[in-house]
């Protein structure tokens, strides 16, 4: 199967790309301008030959194409007259509930029911989610992510995964660097603990590398349970205790690169990917792209250099192939 090309809108959040000094001042015209906003990024897209787009966190999340274009039906129309179209949206935000919280389901249910509502109304099916974040290695107390703790978050997704059903929408967790689903282990732990039925997965390969795991290994595992996948380098695993706060994010930005300029073992990830039920999407995911069309285009390349490689196992065949 031959994927269609998506990507996250973080990868439009370089300033530079505005002609803009900073990210505060990317948000700050983002949000007085929603509209201009969504308009630069779909045309963005079209030039560099994507075709579906990730909603996240602001500016480009769901309450800003709802002031851009007042429903999803109308993001709907304006992205299809450009041959796009949404294929999932991140539960990302300061107002999304924090899962950590005792007592609070019924916020964290209400909140991703809105999300789902919006992505059946614009034509998506892949609700996004990440687990809380660790916390700093050595702070005192220590917090564990041990099997009570997973325990408690496999609960509260299957009650998640569960409510956004109806809307038709399926509830996907992202393999985030230095949250409760980065390692490997973190992840066969969470997976053995939902029902297939209602959680399903989406591994990052960077996020995974950065971990010290082996992202082609994790997707073949969990293949079955695969809705999407983001397709990311990574320099190599982070090797320090990185400080987990609010700049975390930005200091994990030296340890990733553009597609193909890392270690990621791309024909592998790609013969891995083959073989799951998010196989007709490809999600190239760049953070903060100076020039995201040039940089998009690169990913594409590589992704499609990279599913037309014998796939592993084949090596043999081929070279008999080859000298016959």
């Amino acid at each position: 199967m031959t994927p269609r090309f998506a990507t996250d809108v973080v990868t439009f959040y370089h300033p530079d790309f505005w002609g803009l000094d900073s990210a505060e001042a990317l948000r700050d015209w983002a949000r007085d301008h929603p509209r201009p906003f969504w308009e630069r990024v779909m045309d963005a897209l079209v030039e560099a030959g994507i075709t579906g787009l990730e909603l996240t966190f602001a500016p480009g999340d769901i309450d800003s194409a709802l002031r851009a274009f007042g429903s999803a039906a109308s993001f709907r129309r304006e992205l299809a007259a450009r041959g796009l179209s949404v294929v999932s949206a991140f539960i990302a935000g300061s107002d999304a509930p924090d899962w950590r919280q005792g007592g609070n389901l019924p916020a964290i249910v209400a909140d991703a029911e809105r999300r789902a509502a919006f992505l059946a109304e614009a034509g998506a099916e892949l609700l996004v989610a990440g687990l809380p974040m660790r916390t700093t290695y050595g702070t005192r107390p220590p917090f564990f992510v041990d099997a009570a703790y997973m325990t408690r978050m496999a609960d509260i997704a299957h009650v998640v995964g569960e409510a956004v059903s109806p809307y038709g929408v399926k509830l996907a967790f992202h393999t985030e660097s230095h949250s409760t689903l980065w390692y490997e282990r973190d992840i066969d732990l969470f997976m053995a603990l939902t029902d297939p039925r209602h959680v399903w997965l989406c591994p990052d390969s960077c996020h995974i590398t950065l971990g010290g795991g082996d992202p082609v290994a994790v997707a073949r595992r969990h293949a079955q349970r695969i809705a999407l996948a983001h397709w990311k380098d990574a320099v190599k695993p982070i090797d320090v205790h990185l400080t987990i706060d609010d700049t975390v994010f930005a200091r994990q930005q030296p340890y990733m690169t553009e597609l193909g300029t890392g270690i990621v073992d791309w024909r592998a990830w790609a013969e891995a990917m083959s073989r799951t039920p998010g196989a007709g999407i490809a999600l190239i995911e760049l953070d903060e792209a100076a020039d995201p069309v040039a940089a998009l285009r690169t990913g594409k390349a590589v992704v499609d250099e990279a599913r037309t490689w014998p796939a592993v196992g084949d090596h043999a065949a081929a070279h008999r192939k080859d000298q016959a």
